[in-house]
């Protein structure tokens, strides 16, 4: 795909309401709908302007999309133009067996369910209410009996670095198609003190890149880009840059980052690179969607890898991963910036050494 003229994945987040309290959130907690969201209608209407990107994969996502009572005619409409749709649903009393049925019922492709710990206290204390762990297993598993296509998202923190791979075997148990991993940017309720170190990151890149190799189901990560280069460097090293379910997913995912391939509408209708890079484009009530993806400055900047400033300008594996740059504007104000949390020095021969740096 040209992402210069189409993302990979649109991400609309249809309503900011949630009963959850998650301590890793990047919006401060809600539990009424904001009079301010999208109607029904310019729902529709915002369903119809992804649609003229041609097929990007849509993600109904929040909050928790399940307080939003129009959710289930939102969803038939995506379907109804054409797009695969998503679901992410927050693991609360709202997420019934009848709900995950629902979701089937109006052709919704794949549902995503938070699974952030081995067990009810590790899962419960991120999400800040009793119950979730259990609810979440419950809906992975409904969805298994009913043959609704899952996949596990985990947000990796200090205090479940040491689990990660009893949550594998839970996402294999459960028959999900892909464990994708969002590592936080600080901001909103995430707290600073389950911030990983860059060296961590690569830690867990080593544990993943392992999993990969073995694991029924296939591994992704959020905010986290440079595990890309992890695993073009692993490639390059085991298998001169081939390598099974590792090489797949890196040149599927490669160049998809924040603006790039990847595009979040919030619930007010304003169009941002990522949901955790808040810097707006313009709003869907008076822009057109598809207008501020290909000719807005601040997205055919974050598309253009030359504009990158420090080591993610120079490094020779730029192209496939750029560095998070909602992470790079959280920690340093400028969203061109390098990661902060990549501890990856481009040497002799690079890049870097051809710019003289």
């Amino acid at each position: 795909m040209d992402f210069s003229q189409s993302p990979l994945l649109v991400i609309w987040e249809v309503t900011k309401a949630c009963d959850l309290s998650c301590n890793c959130c990047r919006d401060s907690v809600r539990t009424d709908p904001d009079p301010l969201e999208l109607t029904t209608a310019e729902g529709f209407d915002l369903l119809n302007q992804v649609k003229e990107f041609g097929n990007p994969l849509l993600v109904l996502s929040g909050g928790d999309p399940l307080k939003r009572p129009d959710l289930f005619d939102l969803a038939r409409y995506s379907v109804s133009t054409g797009l695969r749709t998503n679901i992410t649903p927050s693991p609360t009393p709202l997420l019934t067996a009848e709900a995950v049925s629902r979701f089937q019922q109006c052709g919704i492709s794949r549902m995503a369910m938070s699974l952030d710990g081995p067990d009810a206290p590790t899962q419960d204390r991120l999400r800040g209410v009793e119950g979730t762990y259990e609810r979440a297993l419950f809906a992975l598993r409904q969805a298994r009996e009913i043959s609704l296509e899952t996949q596990v998202h985990t947000t990796v923190t200090r205090g479940n670095l040491g689990t990660l791979g009893h949550i594998a075997e839970q996402v294999a148990e459960v028959q999900a198609k892909m464990w994708s991993l969002f590592f936080p940017v600080r901001a909103g309720c995430a707290a600073d003190q389950d911030d990983l170190t860059a060296q961590e990151y690569e830690k867990v890149f080593a544990f993943l890149f392992e999993i990969s190799k073995v694991a029924p189901f296939e591994v992704k990560t959020t905010e986290a880009l440079h595990y890309r280069r992890y695993i073009a460097q692993r490639l390059i090293a085991e298998h001169g840059g081939r390598g099974g379910a590792n090489g797949r997913m890196l040149w599927r995912t490669s160049a998809v980052s924040d603006g790039s391939g990847f595009l979040f509408i919030s619930n007010t209708g304003d169009i941002y690179p990522s949901g955790f890079l808040p810097v707006s484009g313009g709003n869907v009530r008076s822009d057109s969607l598809v207008d501020v993806y290909q000719n807005s400055a601040l997205f055919r900047s974050l598309r253009d890898p030359d504009a990158r400033h420090g080591n993610c300008a120079v490094c020779e594996f730029h192209k496939i991963c750029g560095g998070s740059r909602a992470r790079a504007y959280a920690l340093t104000g400028d969203y061109l910036e390098s990661d902060p949390r990549c501890s990856y020095q481009p040497g002799p021969g690079t890049l870097a050494g051809a710019h003289g740096r």
